[in-house]
Order: structure tokens, then sequence, then C-alpha cells
């Protein structure tokens, strides 16, 4: 399988060569059953050192473009993304992102581990930005443990924009798992799911260091994208 491939001779031995990544709590990590990662999002490269310090296979949710795109590039993107069992997700919430979920929730069921990113995209400034429900409802409706993951330094070697990461050292932190089963059957309850989700985020900063901002990313960015129209309307 491509997943192993890439993980223990193609890539693998690679990334660990040039990055030493150093992992924390990895005694955290249930040997068996199902779990959820719910990792903070600096870089594209998260989705390659968090499976490779994980000793088993995880999968993750992946953007929706990374499987639609046009011509060669864009077929060799779908192939790959697919080859290593990674699940298109439409980033718009609510009912679009409910067959990725339900994908999800299947890979819990067979007792596997499956990585979702609460944030929704990447952090644009490499603060921690408002988590969205997703994964608390998956949570529940699975009835399954919460592990918080910190991603340290990764936006350092490969920002937003930049397709050749440089070589520097990077840290995994894997948190003690967080236990819902207190909210057994209210996976539909919009205030529960919040709940559940800042508790998520709130233990992510903890761990991860970064600054907490109360928006989600997608929201930072596009005002970011938005001309200014400071010092009066252009003529």
């Amino acid at each position: 399988m491509l997943y192993w491939f890439l993980k223990h001779l193609a890539l693998g031995p690679l990334l660990r060569v040039l990055y030493r990544p150093e992992v924390e709590g990895l005694e955290n990590l249930p040997v068996e059953g199902p779990a959820i990662l719910a990792s903070n999002h600096l870089s594209f490269s998260d989705s390659f050192f968090l499976p490779l310090v994980v000793p088993r296979r995880i999968t993750f949710v992946a953007k929706e473009e990374y499987f639609t795109g046009k011509g060669l590039k864009g077929r060799l993107s779908a192939g790959f993304f697919r080859g290593v069992g990674q699940i298109p997700m439409n980033r718009s919430g609510g009912s679009a992102s409910d067959a990725a979920l339900n994908a999800g929730l299947e890979v819990l069921r067979r007792g596997e581990l499956f990585g979702i990113y609460p944030e929704g995209t990447r952090s644009p400034d490499g603060r921690l930005y408002r988590g969205r429900t997703g994964v608390a409802r998956l949570a529940l409706a699975a009835g399954v443990p919460v592990l918080p993951v910190a991603m340290v330094d990764t936006e350092k070697i490969q920002p937003p924009g930049k397709v050749v990461p440089k070589i520097a050292r990077v840290g995994v932190r894997i948190g003690a798992p967080l236990d819902f089963s207190r909210y057994a059957g209210l996976e539909d309850d919009r205030f529960v799911l919040r709940s559940v989700t800042d508790e998520l985020m709130y233990e992510l900063m903890q761990l991860s260091g970064q600054e907490y901002v109360d928006i989600y990313a997608s929201a930072a960015k596009a005002a970011s994208a938005r001309p200014s129209t400071a010092g009066g309307a252009a003529t």
C-alpha cells in the first residue's frame, strides 16, 4: 500500500534524517482501537510529519481541491491523496462536510485512527483559530476519545505559499486523551458541540503555546485578502 511504502521506504527515512522530528506524548496514543487525532494546522507538511511519528496508520481528511484539480498536476495530486487513503472534505461547513465526516465515522468504526484539523484550514499567521464543530460531532457519534496534537515549528519550514520546505527541526506533541462520553447522545445539540470544541481548542492552546483567536481562520484569511479602504475610497 502506498501509505506504508511512503512512510517506511520512499519518504519517511529521508524526512527523519533531514528534520529529526521530536515527539512528546507518544505514550498517550492507544495501542489499538479507534481515536481521533485533532491537530493544530500550521503547514502543508503537518500531514506528513504526524503520520511519520505515529506507528499506527492515520486516515486524514484533505481539502476537496486536492482531488478536483485539472490537468496532469491535478490528476497526480488526486492519485496521491487517494493512494494514501485520504478523504476529500468540502470545507464550506454544514451539510457539505457530512460526506467526509460520515467516512471518518466508518474509519473509527473499523477501530482505526482518524486525523482532522479542527481549524478547518491552515493558520494564516501562526496563531490558533476557533475550531469548527465537526470534530465534536464525530467524537460524540462514534463515542471515541480525542487526542489533541500540537505541531511545532512546521510553519517555519514551510509557510503558506512555499513549495519547497527548508531544513529545520520540527516537533509533535500528543496530549492526553479527552473523554467526552458525558455528552453521549447529544451530537445534534449545537451548544454541546461548541462546548466540546472549545474544550479541545483550549487543550490545543495549552499544548502548542499558540495565541488563541476566537474567529475562524477562513474568516481571517478572507479579511486579509480584501483591499484596504484606509485613507478613503479609491478614485
